[in-house]
């Protein structure tokens, strides 16, 4: 999906707000978040739906921008990306020019699962996954020390994931 229909789905989805989906839309949302590998014979059936009329309904769905992508969610220590940490960034000037630089460079950022505009002490926070310590120490002095018109960066080593989740109540 290129930027402009991104655009147009997450535009269309935001007119759409969830009180408009019906029941069976809900339990069809449900039931991918658990596992959008499951067939839509077996999804249909979950949903008391014939599978072409739930084949519709995600469809549906996915052009009004509720489902945005399908994806794999992966383990990060078998792929090498056991540690987790969040940073928070502060930067030199607030202007439209130094947000911009440094939005586009942090996609260059190796590891950078999402990265924020928060309000408060910091103005960005950022969420990465390395394999371990060193790894880390090596991405910060190589990359994050780079990035423009950051003032100061705050790394905050997560010791234990209490609660990570990708569902949304629906």
């Amino acid at each position: 999906m290129n930027a402009t229909k991104r655009q147009t789905a997450s535009v269309t989805a935001q007119a759409q707000p969830k009180d408009a989906l019906d029941r069976t839309d809900r339990a069809i949302l449900r039931a991918l978040q658990r596992d959008a590998s499951v067939s839509n014979v077996a999804l249909a059936a979950k949903v008391n739906l014939s599978a072409p009329a739930c084949l519709r309904r995600v469809e549906r769905l996915k052009s009004i921008g509720m489902i945005r992508g399908i994806v794999a969610l992966l383990e990060p220590r078998a792929v090498d990306a056991g540690m987790l940490v969040m940073i928070g960034v502060v930067l030199d000037r607030s202007t439209p020019e130094s947000f911009a630089d440094f939005e586009k460079a942090v996609h260059k950022v190796s590891g950078c699962l999402e990265c924020h505009v928060v309000t408060g002490e910091f103005d960005y926070f950022m969420l990465l996954r390395t394999r371990d310590h060193e790894s880390f120490n090596r991405l910060h002095a190589e990359q994050l020390l780079y990035l423009p018109g950051v003032r100061q960066i705050r790394s905050f080593m997560v010791l234990k994931e209490v609660l990570s989740t990708t569902q949304l109540t629906v």
